[in-house]
């Protein structure tokens, strides 16, 4: 069984020796007094040698310069073949990128945003998918006349996952203290196809979901069927009349200032 060695490549001391120059490579480019001590170097191959500095930049702790430097063949002067800052052990680094596709929320698109669905954008078909997809039959339209695409069956998963989760299903604390379930209501209006089974919109203005695709088994007190709250019927209490004591006035008389006087008790 032959092995297949890997030689080593020596370093060239003339690329090691060249610190100054590395580091006046990297002073042209950084701000003054940014450029600190050398922190070594690495053999990158035949004559190419990289040096290390710490950078002094507060902005950018525990990064440092980056110089290669290298030597052609049989020459003897040395060149500098690049300048980089780099992030060492410690260093600040900015997260990683996420596709904007992947960075949207609910509530992010606002007026004038335009959000381009993906050509291969798994919660939706083309319009013209078979039954065998399970599809509900009324959002296909005759070819050629119908929407492009129409919802999936793992779109409508998605979407029937989320909304039963969300604040109109029925683990929430309104649902919680209704006095029965939409699906009892008379204000509740099924939604068609496959979801009439697990959902509907609500039809009733006092509602807080007024509008809303809610859950069958979701609630509120504005139920069509909830019990009426009695009014309180507060009967009129009769006038206090103090009888213990009264003093008799002469008709007729006024006093001074021209009104009649009045009874103390």
């Amino acid at each position: 069984m032959s092995r297949t060695r890997i030689r080593s490549t020596p370093v060239d001391q003339a690329c090691a020796a060249a610190v100054d120059l590395a580091r006046h490579a990297a002073e042209s480019i950084a701000r003054p007094g940014e450029v600190g001590e050398h922190q070594g170097f690495d053999n990158e191959g035949d004559r190419i040698v990289t040096h290390y500095f710490e950078c002094l930049d507060r902005a950018y702790r525990g990064w440092r310069w980056a110089v290669t430097v290298t030597r052609a063949s049989r020459a003897r002067n040395v060149t500098v073949s690049e300048t980089v800052l780099l992030p060492g052990s410690g260093a600040l680094l900015a997260p990683d990128w996420v596709p904007w596709n992947e960075r949207l929320r609910p509530g992010d698109l606002g007026v004038g945003d335009l959000l381009p669905a993906q050509a291969d954008d798994d919660r939706l078909v083309p319009g013209f998918a078979t039954p065998d997809e399970d599809l509900d039959q009324q959002m296909v339209f005759e070819i050629g006349l119908g929407r492009a695409r129409v919802l999936s069956a793992i779109g409508r998963d998605l979407a029937v996952r989320r909304w039963h989760a969300g604040d109109a299903g029925p683990h929430t604390p309104i649902a919680h203290a209704a006095p029965a379930q939409c699906s009892t209501c008379g204000f509740y209006w099924p939604l068609a196809g496959a979801l009439r089974v697990g959902f509907g919109v609500c039809a009733n203005e006092y509602a807080p979901d007024d509008g809303r695709v809610v859950a069958a088994d979701h609630g509120c007190g504005a139920h069509s069927e909830a019990t009426t709250v009695p009014s309180m019927v507060v009967d009129p209490v009769p006038p206090i009349l103090d009888d213990l004591g009264y003093d008799l006035m002469e008709a007729g008389s006024v006093d001074e200032a021209g009104s009649e006087p009045l009874g103390h008790s």
